[in-house]
């Protein structure tokens, strides 16, 4: 299996996930609040890129719909909930279509459709989309995972490569993980998470959390008020959801 780390808005020539599964990880907070949207029982989570669209989307789908999502961190005015995972609660979603726009996660999932499969990866779910992303490309023998970091506003961010790490930390516990490939851009993101585990091994999760706090991403939401959102994002494998995009609907169900 090769695994393939790249940073959405350097380095990743158009094409790069063609052929094999692109996973998505958006950390703060796109990836987070999906998979949590779908944990919470949300039928299916619809990503769009565009403000007018999402409106569009959730007016054809009528009651059955919640409208999410945020420019510059904040909920976008009119829309039900923002981009805070912990508003996607089962009271809010259970049963509901989740219409989301947000600024870098949906750009990022536009960026892989020439994926064979697309995946939404985050630290939430780390164990569950690294199994997931490598059955999937076993069944369809495409041999490659391509980890997508979102960034934030074309910045390269800790909080997605750190994502990506623990994704291919989670990986190499495979029985054959031991014939896996790694490029550099995965060698270092699995390094730069290890070494943090390796220094925190009592409160890896506070450890994570005052990392991401500190790039750009993180530092957005402290200056929001939004630290909570940055610990929601940081409880590695709470979750066991993979959202896998169906190109029929374009919608993400649980994989």
């Amino acid at each position: 299996m090769r695994w393939h780390c790249h940073e959405l808005f350097h380095r990743m020539p158009p094409g790069a996930t063609a052929g094999g599964i692109g996973v998505v990880i958006d950390v703060l907070r796109a990836s987070t609040t999906m998979i949590t949207a779908l944990s919470g029982g949300a039928e299916r989570v619809v990503p769009v890129a565009e403000v007018s669209e999402a409106r569009r989307r959730a007016a054809e789908i009528g009651p059955g719909a919640v409208l999410g999502g945020e420019r510059a961190g904040i909920r976008i005015e009119g829309f039900d909930l923002g981009n805070s995972p912990a508003e996607y609660v089962a009271e809010r979603v259970a049963g509901k279509t989740v219409v989301i726009t947000t600024t870098n996660g949906t750009a990022a999932l536009a960026a892989c459709t020439a994926a064979r499969e697309v995946l939404v990866g985050a630290i939430v779910n780390r164990s569950a989309v690294a199994a997931t992303a490598r059955r999937l490309a076993e069944r369809e023998a495409c041999g490659s995972v391509h980890l997508v970091c979102a960034g934030t506003d074309g910045l390269v961010t800790a909080e997605d490569v750190l994502g990506a790490g623990a994704i291919l930390d989670a990986a190499a516990r495979h029985p054959r993980a031991a014939d896996d490939e790694l490029d550099p851009a995965a060698v270092a993101a699995r390094a730069a998470f290890r070494a943090l585990a390796a220094a925190h091994p009592a409160d890896l999760p506070a450890a994570l959390e005052s990392t991401c706090a500190a790039a750009p991403g993180g530092a957005n939401l402290v200056s929001l008020g939004m630290s909570a959102d940055i610990a929601f994002a940081a409880r590695i494998d709470t979750l066991e959801i993979v959202p896998r995009l169906d190109r029929r609907t374009g919608g993400l169900r649980p994989a």
